[in-house]
């Protein structure tokens, strides 16, 4: 049970600023860091829960607008900035790298360039987007899988890669230990939770929609970096998201 707890409190720890109870991860081993993995979906799961508390609150007080800025505002801050750092950060490399090894190291410069700012500003705006637009009936179902679908992209994506420096960087154990055990538990976690808010045709085309996305992301990420960081884990998340949020209304229209 103490080994459940740990696993779950480190998910919780690197996915959200909000401090939990007895949860101190000094000397934590590598392969326990990435048994952690498996609990991403369900920190998501949490996560969406907020938001759609949060949602039906502020309803009751302000216009649409400014719910679903204020959706945003409190997801951003939850997560302490965290994906849209990486996401920042990786079109800044993509755009100024002229080599493998120039984009590693933009990477891990902790400036954000014109460019890469830009693309935050649009991935935001097209986030903002994605709630306005979000159908009245399935707004709150919806609300609660994104941030579960987002994180289990980001376990497929620890899972298929190999890290790309070979001095290690902080997401290095948890890419270099993650095992078919904290894949199988974060797919249980996020195929259960994607049947009990909608039908069995959506879950199974959005789990798949997930998984080509994922190889492809995979594979372009092994071709620009030479593996995965903990910055394209990120933009993994972020991309993941802001798709679900255009393609699962449009599914859920359809059947």
């Amino acid at each position: 049970m103490n080994a459940i707890w740990t696993s779950f409190s480190l998910a919780w720890k690197f996915l959200t600023i909000i401090p939990l109870p007895s949860s101190s991860h000094t000397g934590v081993r590598p392969h326990t860091l990435a048994s952690s993995l498996g609990w991403y979906p369900f920190v998501g799961f949490l996560l969406g829960t907020i938001l759609v508390l949060s949602d039906r609150l502020f309803s009751t007080i302000f216009p649409d607008p400014i719910v679903n800025l204020l959706l945003l505002t409190l997801l951003i801050i939850l997560t302490g900035a965290l994906h849209q750092d990486g996401l920042a950060d990786t079109i800044d490399a993509l755009a100024g790298g002229k080599d493998r090894k120039h984009r590693l190291a933009i990477l891990k410069d902790g400036r954000i360039g014109a460019i890469g700012a830009t693309g935050l500003i649009l991935g935001l705006g097209l986030r903002y987007a994605g709630f306005a637009s979000l159908p009245s009936g399935s707004r709150e179902t919806l609300l609660l899988c994104m941030p579960a679908i987002g994180r289990w992209s980001m376990v497929l994506g620890a899972w298929w890669g190999a890290y790309a420096r070979p001095e290690g960087g902080l997401a290095a154990p948890f890419i270099q230990y993650v095992s078919l055990r904290e894949v199988l538990l974060a797919t249980m976690i996020i195929g259960m939770g994607l049947l009990y808010a909608m039908s069995p045709f959506n879950t199974v085309a959005l789990l798949v929609l997930v998984l080509v996305g994922m190889r492809i992301l995979v594979w372009c990420a092994t071709r620009l970096f030479g593996g995965i960081t903990g910055d394209i884990l990120g933009t993994t998340n972020e991309m993941t998201e802001i798709l679900f949020l255009f393609s699962a209304p449009l599914l859920i229209a359809m059947t």
